[in-house]
């Protein structure tokens, strides 16, 4: 790169720490060289210094100054070479591809992006589905631990509408997931603010403010959810989230005392299985409904992963179900 450049984050990145989004994107950059850059104010944020911490937000613009294209020694510390088994792992997830959209059945466990110490990635994995051509790009974003529909721009066209169609609600996502208790009543709206804190070790997490707590950076959530079906001190629950903060459903889930079997960030304990119930996060995006770039709409739906599919054998629950809980 031979000048600067003013770069506008995309929705899609919301959130995303400044240092991982510019190892993206410049990944010939090391994390020191990034510091210097921000320490000297070479690299800015809209106009302001930053440190590499910084959570980015959509719309924010990003002073990029002239960069190395590669730098060998930092290429040489980049991770691990892909291998031929990754490629067809990363192919094997793909359950809609046409010229603008890809579509992936994202495995619970793969960190959609990369970040400190997590060298194996979707975001990382994404070149082998172009070879030679155009890199897909992001567009939203799952948990690592949660698996399901994750959408993919083959293209920057693409990219653009799909990641406004996220940023202006103009989709439908519903998970399910499995729950520690059963939700009372067996449908309805769980509107509680979030607010971003550390928790142990450092690691962020949302929490619902206390009543007399007046915290500015809470900002409104609300999830809808229905109950499909339960067996005793489980229940199989449908979610809708109508906002999409990060953590949303998980939170709430955990905030009207039946936390999300394996989530034990928010459910502690109580978040247990039993029995052939795995003690692993049971929530999975079942099916997302959005406006291809081309105008028509997509319904995808992603089938079950492996230790979800054993606690729906166990219980006798439909994998296949095609019922919208949320049509109106």
């Amino acid at each position: 790169m031979s000048k600067v450049q003013n770069v506008t984050v995309p929705a899609a990145d919301e959130g995303v720490r400044l240092d991982r989004w510019f190892r993206r994107r410049y990944p010939a950059v090391t994390q020191g060289r990034l510091e210097r850059l921000l320490r000297t104010g070479q690299v800015r944020v809209d106009g302001a210094r930053v440190k590499a911490s910084h959570r980015v937000a959509g719309g924010e613009v990003v002073r990029v100054p002239p960069l190395p294209v590669s730098e060998p020694e930092e290429e040489a510390k980049a991770g691990p070479k892909i291998s031929p088994r990754d490629r067809e792992f990363i192919k094997n997830l793909v359950i809609y591809r046409d010229d603008d959209v890809i579509v992936l059945n994202k495995p619970a466990g793969l960190a959609v992006q990369g970040g400190t110490k997590t060298e194996r990635h979707i975001d990382g994995l994404l070149p082998l589905l172009a070879p030679g051509g155009e890199r897909p790009r992001l567009v939203h974003r799952l948990d690592r631990d949660t698996s399901g529909v994750l959408v993919v721009a083959a293209n920057a066209n693409a990219a653009a509408k799909l990641a406004a169609s996220f940023r202006q609600h103009n989709t439908k996502k519903i998970y399910w997931a499995l729950t520690a208790g059963v939700p009372h009543p067996s449908a309805g709206k769980i509107s509680a603010p979030l607010v971003k804190r550390s928790g142990a070790g450092g690691r962020e997490r949302v929490e619902i403010p206390d009543d007399d707590e007046d915290d500015d950076a809470a900002r409104p959530a609300v999830t809808e959810y229905v109950v499909m079906d339960q067996a005793t001190r489980f229940a199989w629950v449908a979610l809708m989230p109508v906002t999409g903060r990060t953590h949303q459903i998980r939170a709430h889930c955990a905030a009207i005392g039946t936390p999300i079997v394996g989530d034990f960030k928010y459910g502690g304990q109580a978040a247990r299985g039993h029995g052939d119930i795995a003690n692993r996060l049971h929530l999975h995006a079942r099916r997302l409904r959005i406006r291809h770039p081309n105008g028509k709409m997509l319904d995808l739906v992603a089938p079950l992963p492996p230790h979800m599919v054993k606690t729906w054998d166990t219980f006798g629950w439909p994998k296949n179900d095609k019922r919208d809980p949320f049509a109106r």
